[in-house]
């Protein structure tokens, strides 16, 4: 076999522009390993290269996707073929929406005990952003609190659990009493931003303290009542801004608090600092995942055919976890 299916967008646009392709299989190269696909996460990030919004860099694959789960099947130069037939989950730079996709060897994860293939490929997007801004920018120590935006969505209910598992307190956002009561299901304080006062609510959750962890989707006007949310000398995280990208902030406030902001991608680091966030991950999140532990949250998965509807439904904003791409047969 030498050709694979594949999804790309063929222009700027919404879901009905994802199109599936037929593609050669790739080679790995390098520090490069060759997975055979079994499912793929969809990201906010895909929603974004799809749009237009945030195109991939020129010199990457077209193919859509960000995190896959599979087997490696072939390994490039300076791998060991021992590799060859072991189960991983990735983070990739591009290409995850296909039958097969490289993947930096040193960028892979062993699959937690206890996990199907479509709930590995759900976890390395949000297990490395997560480190990466919660952990290590954002400083969460046990004992302390966070504030999550978007308790529903996937990275929310992976970090609202991972927290927690940290001996952190949580607490989160997320839309309607359906929803806050599956983001307390997953040992969180919910709030439910349609209907409360986001600033009051956690002054009252916090007995006037304030979070130690803010992490911010919105962006925007809202950044001003994160600050508000948020004790003295705490974090303020941004993971993406759905509400704007420019905002006025409040200095003073900024001062008076001592507060810290911060944001980060994951896309446009290098290869060394993803292979360190990657050895971080390994060592002190995975522990914490596997029946009875943390576990990731599936909304829903589709084929990788039914790629539009896939974006269809995260743009919905439905769902209460992560969406996956399947292949080969896997089902949820």
């Amino acid at each position: 076999m030498t050709t694979m299916p594949a999804i790309i967008a063929t222009h700027p646009g919404g879901p009905e522009v994802l199109t599936p392709v037929t593609r050669p299989i790739p080679t790995p190269g390098a520090g490069e390993v060759l997975i055979r696909v079994a499912a793929a996460g969809v990201n906010r990030p895909d929603i974004m290269q799809r749009s237009g919004v945030l195109p991939a860099p020129a010199h990457l694959s077209d193919i859509l996707g960000l995190e896959v789960a599979g087997h490696i099947t072939a390994v490039g130069p300076d791998v060991d073929a021992a590799r060859i037939g072991t189960p991983v989950m990735a983070l990739v730079p591009a290409g995850g929406y296909a039958g097969w996709a490289v993947a930096r060897a040193d960028h892979c994860l062993p699959v937690p005990e206890g996990l199907d293939m479509i709930q590995a490929a759900i976890l390395p997007e949000g297990l490395f952003t997560i480190w990466h801004n919660l952990f290590d920018r954002g400083a969460l120590a046990p004992g302390q609190t966070v504030l999550i935006q978007g308790g529903s969505s996937g990275i929310g209910t992976l970090a609202a659990q991972l927290a927690r598992a940290w001996g952190a307190r949580v607490i989160v956002t997320a839309g309607g009493p359906a929803k806050c009561a599956e983001a307390e299901a997953l040992g969180a304080r919910a709030i439910d931003y349609r209907q409360a006062d986001l600033v009051a609510e956690v002054r009252r959750l916090t007995d006037g303290r304030g979070v130690d962890v803010v992490l911010d989707i919105l962006g925007g006007d809202a950044i001003n009542r994160h600050l508000e949310c948020l004790a003295p000398g705490g974090r303020h995280i941004g993971l993406s801004f759905m509400t704007g990208m420019i905002a006025p902030v409040d200095l003073g406030l900024v001062m008076r608090k001592g507060l810290w902001l911060s944001s980060s991608t994951l896309r446009p680091k290098s290869d060394a600092e993803k292979a360190a966030i990657a050895s971080a991950v390994r060592t002190h999140l995975l522990p914490l995942i596997g029946p009875g532990r943390v576990m990731p949250v599936l909304s829903r998965a589709f084929p990788l055919n039914h790629a539009a509807q896939a974006h269809s439904f995260l743009e919905s904003g439905t769902n209460f976890g992560k969406i996956a791409l399947t292949l080969q047969g896997e089902t949820a």
